[in-house]
């Protein structure tokens, strides 16, 4: 049996679910770019202030996209702060104020939205989901990057 978009029910539900981790892995992961924005110092201000808003922003769209992903899929996208806590593994970046602990926690959050997106690229090749397929492909591909250039500063 198929969804609305011709995907197999069963295999849509799989990647709903796990959508709906990377969504509140995604939000997490905003809200530590936010709070990283907010709360920098030091002489490096400048120079990652700016980094961790151009973080946030993206991470913004990227939620809409998840959700909205998930809703194409004919579910239902978390939607609690609750929700986001509990199915999240990334950690709250609580306190942190200094460059290279801001940088690694940033890296500590690519690490896992790398994991989840490499897993849902699998699922969605084998649910012959090209949607999801090149959605995952794009974020693995830009957040490659950003790991090799957020990984240059700490050295």
């Amino acid at each position: 049996m198929n969804n609305q978009i011709g995907l197999a029910k069963d295999k849509s539900e799989a990647l709903a679910e796990k959508l709906n981790v990377l969504l509140a892995n995604y939000q997490i992961f905003y809200a530590n770019s936010r709070a990283l924005h907010w709360n920098i110092k030091g002489e490096k201000f400048f120079e990652l202030h700016q980094k961790f808003e151009e973080l946030y922003l993206d991470s913004f769209e990227k939620v809409d996209e998840i959700a909205e992903r998930i809703l194409t899929l004919g579910h239902t996208p978390l939607h609690t702060f609750t929700d986001y806590l509990k199915q999240g593994s990334i950690k709250e970046a609580s306190h942190i104020s200094e460059a290279r602990a801001s940088v690694q926690a940033v890296l500590d959050g690519y690490k896992t939205l790398l994991e989840l997106e490499r897993e849902i690229l699998d699922i969605s090749d084998e649910a012959d989901d090209e949607g999801t397929n090149a959605l995952m492909s794009d974020y693995i591909r830009e957040q490659e990057k950003s790991v090799w250039m957020y990984s240059a500063f700490l050295k």
